[in-house]
Parts: C-alpha cells; structure tokens; sequence
C-alpha cells in the first residue's frame, strides 16, 4: 500500500478513522459529510475504495461495517512529503523552507520552531 495512491477525498476519510476507529461509513459521514458536501454512499465509495487499496480493512458488526485503517497516519505522511519533496525540490528540504521564505509563509513561530529542530539536530538528539 502506498501513500501517495490515497487521493485527497480519501485522505479525509482517512484522517478521521486516525481521529477515532473502528467507526461505520454514518459516522464518518457524521463528522465529514455536511463540511464536505457528501451523501452516506459518497462515504461509502470512497471507503471501499480504501479497501481495495488496502488501507483500512471492514468488520461486520452485525448490519453495518465498522473500518479501521491498515496504513498508519506516519506512514502515509512521510509517503506524501517524500513525495512531494522529491516532485517539487529534488528532495531537498532546504529549498522547500527558502520558497515559504521568499513567499513570507513562514511564521515567527515556524523559525523558531525550525532553529529549535536545527539545534537538535547538531546537538545529536
């Protein structure tokens, strides 16, 4: 299973099975559906999607099917920013911080937060 064959409507209903699993596809479409503009069968679609993709498997629970997902959320993220990386910056970290720099999309909070993790790093941790 990888990462990046999750599309963005999938990664949605994936997010939420991270939140909290197992659910059924009326709860996910609970917390989802009314932001996303989705029916209970959209839900549905884009789970058994999941499943033949191997992401989250299905338990019957007596009518209904409870999903819980098979792809961690560590997984699937470092499948999607190495990916990224590697499309977009040959993958190199450093030219992905100088664009958000260059286009001010860094935060005082994010340099902070960047020097505490370079600092780290040099310190060996």
């Amino acid at each position: 299973m990888s990462g990046a064959d999750i599309s963005e409507a999938e990664s949605l209903v994936m997010q939420q099975l991270w939140k909290r699993s197992p659910q059924t596809a009326e709860s996910i479409h609970d917390a989802l559906g009314p932001d996303a503009g989705w029916q209970v069968a959209t839900v549905k679609t884009l789970l058994n999607r999941l499943l033949r993709k191997g992401a989250v498997r299905a338990n019957k629970d007596g009518r209904r099917f409870l999903y819980e997902p098979l792809l961690e959320r560590d997984q699937w993220l470092l499948q999607e920013s190495s990916g990224l990386l590697r499309r977009l910056f040959d993958g190199r970290i450093a030219p992905l911080v100088a664009h958000f720099s260059r286009h001010r999309r860094l935060s005082a909070r994010d340099v902070r937060d960047l020097k505490r993790l370079l600092q780290e790093i040099e310190d060996g941790r």
